[in-house]
C-alpha cells in the first residue's frame, strides 16, 4: 500500500519555527516528485514547495521562499519541510503529496494538484501568540 504520513505540526508563535515530516511507505521517494500543499479554512489548496530528489531540484511558492526549506532523509524515506519565520498567514492544514512513478523528474511544480495521486492525511499548523 502506497502511503504518506505527515507529522510535526502544532501551535507556534509568530516568528517561530516548525519542521513537518512526510514519511513514505510502499514506495521509494526517488521515483516521485514530492510536494507540500496547504489549505486554510475557506480557501483553495495551494502549493507550497516540491522536490525532485533524483534531479536535486526544489521549487517554492513566492509566499514561503526564503522561509521554508524542503529536504529529505534517504535512510528514513522521509521528506521534511522546515518552516521558519512563521507568519499569521501560514496557518493551514499541510499535506504532502507524491507524483509518480512515471513522471518527468527533471522539474516539479505546485501550481496544480492534478498530477499528485498519493496524499497524506494532512496536519494542522497554527500560528498564534
Amino acid at each position: 500500500q502506497l502511503q504518506l504520513v505527515e507529522s510535526g505540526g502544532g501551535l507556534v508563535q509568530p516568528g517561530g519555527s516548525l519542521r513537518l515530516s512526510c514519511a513514505a511507505s510502499g514506495f521509494t521517494l526517488d521515483d516521485y516528485i514530492i510536494a507540500w500543499f496547504r489549505q486554510a479554512p475557506g480557501k483553495e489548496r495551494e502549493g507550497v514547495s516540491c522536490v525532485s530528489l533524483v534531479a536535486g531540484l526544489t521549487h517554492y511558492a513566492d509566499s514561503v521562499k526564503d522561509r521554508f526549506t524542503i529536504s529529505r532523509d534517504n535512510t528514513k524515506n522521509t521528506v521534511y519541510l522546515q518552516m521558519n519565520s512563521l507568519k499569521p498567514e501560514d496557518p493551514a492544514v499541510y499535506y504532502c503529496a507524491a507524483d509518480g512513478p512515471f513522471t518527468d523528474l527533471s522539474m516539479c511544480v505546485v501550481s496544480s494538484t492534478l498530477s499528485y495521486d498519493i496524499w497524506g492525511q494532512g496536519i494542522q499548523v497554527t500560528v498564534s501568540s
